[in-house]
């Protein structure tokens, strides 16, 4: 068994990170596997060295080790953009110049009523038949959305958290009409989380991905690249997620405390386990 944490060095970690690493640390160990450490930096406008550096501290200081080298995705984009080009020149993807605003204006249009899917607002295909690609044509650079009537394919994976437990089949029409054209690169980033995620699981071998329910829609577009890159499907194990007292997601909140800040006023690494309901480390 394989797991991993990803975090992004875009602020500290909190409580719901901290489930999300033990969690993953735990599992990996109690099968005698690995557990791995990724740095998703691709957003360099808010990526921090500082924070960086404090997710190592915060993770040691929770007695977390992890296996072999930190993979960084600010390393990879090379390894982004050859993936996008064998879907550029296979004919799976479009340049996209919408805005949220476009998008939300299309959506909004009384023939076409408003739909959401894991992305959001389903993108209604505005820009998908803009022009044919041409032959060999370089990646534009606009954001690039993975055209999902060439690409939707009947998939499924297996998910062994009990939220979610079982295996689930996801339909082609179901891609279609309920995930819609995604993006997989913005002209700022070079990539995006769902290909950078799909591609940097398969570069580390990961066995099981663990991570937030909230992100369990998510993992239909994520086999589905999976299945045309030609890359293993992994088991997922979608947990729950850390709230406050009102039910509201510690990763939503503007006060959602730092590890470091427990850290501070003499917490230990026992008592944050305790906080997020995940046992004693033994």
């Amino acid at each position: 068994m394989i797991t991993r944490f990803a975090p992004s060095p875009t602020g500290p970690l909190h409580l719901g990170h901290a489930y999300s690493a033990i969690f993953a640390h735990d599992m990996a160990r109690k099968a005698g596997g690995q557990f791995l450490l990724r740095i998703e930096d691709i957003d360099q406008s808010r990526a921090r060295p500082h924070w960086e550096e404090q997710i190592y501290d915060d993770l040691r200081w929770l007695g977390l080790t992890w296996d072999g080298p930190v993979l960084r995705q600010s390393d990879r984009l090379n390894i982004y953009r050859e993936a996008l080009e064998t879907l550029w020149e296979r004919d799976l993807l479009f340049a996209c110049t919408c805005t949220r605003r476009d998008i939300e204006a299309a959506a909004s249009a009384p023939q076409e009523g408003v739909q959401y899917g894991p992305d959001g607002l389903i993108y209604p295909g505005t820009c998908r038949e803009r022009g044919a690609r041409r032959p060999g044509a370089p990646l534009p650079d606009s954001a690039l959305r993975l055209n999902m009537i060439r690409a939707a394919r009947d998939i499924r994976f297996e998910e062994i958290c009990a939220l979610h437990k079982g295996t689930h089949n996801v339909s082609r029409a179901d891609l279609i009409d309920k995930v819609g054209d995604v993006v997989l690169a913005r002209r700022e980033m070079g990539t995006s989380y769902h290909l950078a995620v799909v591609l940097d699981d398969a570069a580390q071998a990961i066995t099981h991905v663990t991570r937030g329910a909230d992100l369990f829609d998510a993992t239909q577009i994520h086999v589905l690249l999976q299945a045309m890159l030609e890359l293993p499907t992994p088991t997922y194990c979608h947990h729950d997620l850390i709230r406050d007292e009102n039910g509201k997601r510690l990763a939503k909140r503007d006060d959602a405390r730092a590890i470091a800040k427990y850290r501070e006023d003499g917490a230990t690494p026992g008592d944050i386990r305790r906080m997020v309901g995940l046992p004693a480390s033994s």
